[in-house]
């Protein structure tokens, strides 16, 4: 105990990042097989992780590029798909010293993943800056160069390996929605609901029409509206998060 007392916030960041770093490589590199096939180079896959830190958020960016969006739509995607991070930052800011600058809250706000808002959440009192930045620091270049050494395997494999590698994507977002399915019903009928609808949209010639990226915001804004108005959380649930 008196050894972990004598360790500075920033190296406890840096060492309670590394295993969330290395789940965070494996993910980009299949990040990574899928932007190879919009033609990215593995230095713009890089720059695109550096400052993209969510693999949903990202893939869609992904997914709109690949479909010839605009920018705008791509913009919107993404916001969209990265929204859920605007409330993690408001939960977070209840855990900061009121003291704290502006500019350490912006740093912080811009290092937030689902995991780093997990162990800043739990970390006891304020929670210190340099804890975060020592997670950021070991997380976000592995997140990173796993987008980059996914991209630049992509382009030395075979295609058929290749092909066979961009399938992971697809698992890790099933390895994502499956456990939360079999403990939540409202989470399942979502999911189900968010399948069908999807299917839906791109097969009625109304829809069809439709650039990928719009109909994947389309169905986001309608979706989440309706299960948040028919299935909100119950207030003890909402008092814990």
């Amino acid at each position: 105990m008196e050894k972990n007392k004598k360790i500075s916030p920033f190296v406890k960041g840096l060492r309670d990042g590394l295993p969330i770093g290395a789940g965070y490589f494996a993910v980009a590199f299949g990040l990574g097989i899928a932007a190879q096939q919009t033609g990215m180079t593995p230095l713009q896959g890089f720059i695109m992780s550096f400052f993209n830190h969510a693999s949903a958020g990202e893939y869609a960016g992904i997914a709109a590029i690949r479909s010839g969006a605009a920018y705008l739509e791509t913009a919107m995607l993404i916001l969209i798909a990265n929204a859920r991070y605007l409330l993690m930052s408001t939960a977070l800011s209840q855990k900061l010293s009121p003291n704290l600058s502006l500019f350490h809250r912006l740093l912080i706000g811009f290092s937030i993943t689902d995991e780093l808002f997990g162990i800043g959440i739990a970390y006891p009192g304020f929670l210190d800056p340099f804890y975060m930045y020592g997670t950021f620091l070991t997380t976000t270049p592995l997140w990173a160069s796993g987008t980059a050494i996914g991209i630049t395997a992509g382009n030395i494999l075979p295609d058929i390996v290749v092909r066979s590698l961009s399938a992971a994507i697809y698992g890790m977002f099933i390895a994502v929605i499956i456990p939360p399915c079999r403990t939540n019903r409202n989470i399942t009928i979502v999911v189900l609901v968010s399948f069908a609808l999807s299917w839906l949209m791109s097969v009625i010639p109304a829809f069809a029409s439709i650039s990928e990226g719009f109909r994947i915001i389309i169905l986001t804004l309608i979706i989440s509206s309706l299960a948040a108005f028919f299935m909100p959380l119950p207030e003890e649930e909402v008092t814990t998060a």
